[in-house]
């Protein structure tokens, strides 16, 4: 596959060292690795070659397959969720979680602005907090395998909106008239920031699409 190129992939992660499965787009994997989650739409997932949508040594691996091929991949840290940094690791006060209205316990996952971290301990007036990636430090293997080729400007845009907020293609209606794009999701309710990562990504990715419209359709109930 080259830069450019949309594919729908399915995968399975594993840590290396202890084989559990962290991530999968299997649903029967799901469930027998304890992960699953009813909210999750499993099966086939697309991305964008070269659009950074993976991992760096799982995208240098789907280029170089071909559509029906399966690949196992091993990726060290550094080609997967990165070394884990020290200066991520913080001493945070006690009255940091009291104004967000937080009760601090070891191993609770916490957010502050947007940036995600692990209660490692807590000690008097102050709580370790770990902001590195969970996965950080960690050597990764994938199971990975491409299932299709995404031809269609019509079915690019759905990749793309089910890339970003994982609903199923059919419930993403799409028309093109031109360089225009029109996108009919009206069972769901995006934020302005979702809208406009899939607008940059269509129109920087789908050839001769200029413009993206969201619309909501209101119908009469009986």
């Amino acid at each position: 596959m080259k830069e450019g190129d949309f594919v729908s992939i399915e995968f399975t992660g594993r840590i290396k060292d202890t084989d559990e499965v962290f991530d999968t787009t299997s649903e029967e994997m799901a469930k027998l690795a304890g992960i699953y989650n009813e909210k999750t739409n499993y099966g086939p997932i697309p991305i964008i070659i070269g659009a950074r949508q993976l991992i760096p040594g799982l995208e240098d691996a789907v280029k170089e397959l071909n559509v029906g091929e399966k690949k196992k991949v091993n990726l060290a840290s550094d080609k997967a969720f990165g070394e884990k940094n020290p200066e991520l690791i913080k001493l945070l006060p006690m009255s940091v979680f009291k104004d967000n209205k937080m009760e601090p316990s070891p191993g609770r996952m916490v957010n502050f602005n947007g940036l995600q971290g692990k209660i490692l301990s807590i000690d008097g007036g102050r709580v370790k907090v770990d902001f590195n990636h969970p996965l950080a430090g960690k050597a990764i293997e994938y199971e990975v395998e491409i299932k299709e080729e995404i031809l269609e400007s019509n079915d690019k845009i759905k990749s793309a909106v089910r890339y970003f907020t994982g609903i199923k293609y059919e419930d993403a209606n799409v028309t093109v008239n031109g360089s225009e794009a029109t996108i009919n999701a009206q069972k769901f309710d995006f934020p302005k920031q979702v809208k406009q990562g899939i607008a940059d990504t269509i129109m920087k990715w789908v050839d001769g699409i200029a413009k993206v419209n969201f619309v909501d359709t209101f119908e009469k109930k009986n």
